[in-house]
């Protein structure tokens, strides 16, 4: 079970890093530019961070809920999870790979 808990932290870790990366790039176009479409990336960016830093808090600092998450949790709900998180970084990654393009 431990295997999932860590594939699931790393990929909340690289969604964040893609986000922050993400919000950069948007949010220096949207001083630039001042459209609509670049500040609904920017906020959309900005919440999915907040939804992965807190996926992050409870997986790995909250030592109530980082405690039930490594005993108590069944593994086919951590594979699930995981997959979210993964399907997630991989379209941030698509999404980065976008918009530096």
């Amino acid at each position: 079970m431990v295997a999932w808990i860590d594939l699931a932290r790393a990929a909340v870790g690289l969604n964040m890093l893609l986000l922050l990366a993400l919000i950069y790039v948007w949010g220096r176009n949207y001083y630039h530019i001042r459209s609509k479409h670049t500040l609904g990336l920017l906020l959309f960016a900005l919440l999915l961070l907040g939804e992965n830093a807190i996926a992050m808090y409870f997986y790995s600092l909250d030592p109530l809920l980082s405690a039930w998450f490594s005993t108590a949790v069944p593994d086919p709900a951590w594979q699930a999870m995981m997959a979210l998180h993964v399907f997630e970084t991989v379209a941030l990654a698509v999404l980065a790979w976008i918009t530096w393009d």
